[in-house]
């Protein structure tokens, strides 16, 4: 890495995004802030000369090829990728409409994919590189009226799991985060979250419930994104990054119950779990 890195960063518009935006600038490093409209990155991290806002829709092969273009035009080189830009489907499963579902799985898991496969000539040519994954703890269990979320973390977690084996030999490190509560805007209706389309009568009292109940906490996570930010710049600059961040108590403690929950279920059927080899092995 450079003493000045460069840090290509989508979803620079609002959010965890400024915040990490603001985060790299502070620490010395040029920033790519892509959002659909550059305009707004400008607008939220105000002019700077190591700031390159550009208009990226993470869903689009052909416009992630061109921002990387521009990055590489003006600044040579790409040294931390953050896939931060998503949105969130909430809902029980019958009544997230299968157009939200896929809408869910193209910004969340196939957004970051297209980015990434954008960026890695890019890394592998320089044989140094970081790419830095958003997932969340919805991406470590399963939870109620997120199954569409849950469902597109899941596999953003397998695919970054699986990528570092590909990358690693190339000086290529990958970090996948998982944010717990932080206050953010994704709770924010019509900005990052969407609710279900469908209505079906044995979900109506529970859905509405839910709702209400979910836009009383926004505003109230506990966690602080600009203390995730700054824990990110300085996980970046270890010679070794985690393989994976768990960002907030809250994180941890999901973290652990899953681990504990995996191992009370391997041992609850050990003995017949064991049991099924050819008899000849």
């Amino acid at each position: 890495m450079t003493a000045q890195e460069v840090w290509f960063i989508t979803g620079a518009a609002r959010g965890m995004g400024i915040d990490i935006a603001r985060a790299a600038l502070n620490a010395g490093h040029a920033v790519v802030g892509t959002a659909r409209d550059a305009d707004r990155v400008t607008e939220a991290l105000g002019e700077h000369e190591n700031l390159l806002a550009v208009s990226l829709d993470i869903t689009d092969e052909t416009a992630a090829k061109t921002a990387v273009e521009a990055a590489l035009e003006r600044f040579g080189r790409i040294d931390r990728l953050v896939n931060n830009a998503g949105n969130f489907y909430a809902g029980f499963f019958e009544v997230i409409s299968p157009d939200q579902f896929r809408q869910q799985m193209e910004t969340n898991f196939f957004g970051p994919v297209n980015v990434t496969r954008a960026v890695l000539p890019v890394m592998r040519a320089q044989r140094s590189g970081h790419v830095i994954t958003l997932s969340s703890t919805a991406g470590l269990t399963g939870q109620e009226f997120v199954a569409a979320y849950c469902a597109s973390k899941f596999a953003t977690e397998g695919w970054m799991e699986s990528l570092r084996f590909d990358v690693e030999p190339y000086g290529i490190h990958t970090t996948i985060v998982n944010p717990g509560f932080f206050r953010t805007e994704l709770l924010v209706e019509g900005a990052s979250t969407m609710w279900p389309e469908l209505s079906i009568d044995d979900y109506d009292q529970r859905t509405q419930g839910t709702i209400e109940a979910w836009k009383g906490m926004n505003g109230k996570q506990g966690g602080d994104p600009a203390k995730l930010a700054a824990a990110l710049i300085t996980i970046a600059a270890q010679d070794q990054p985690p393989l994976r961040f768990l960002a907030g108590a809250d994180a941890v403690q999901t973290a652990e119950d899953k681990a504990h929950l995996l191992l009370e279920q391997a041992d609850a059927h050990r003995e017949l779990s064991s049991s099924l080899a050819h008899d000849d092995q």
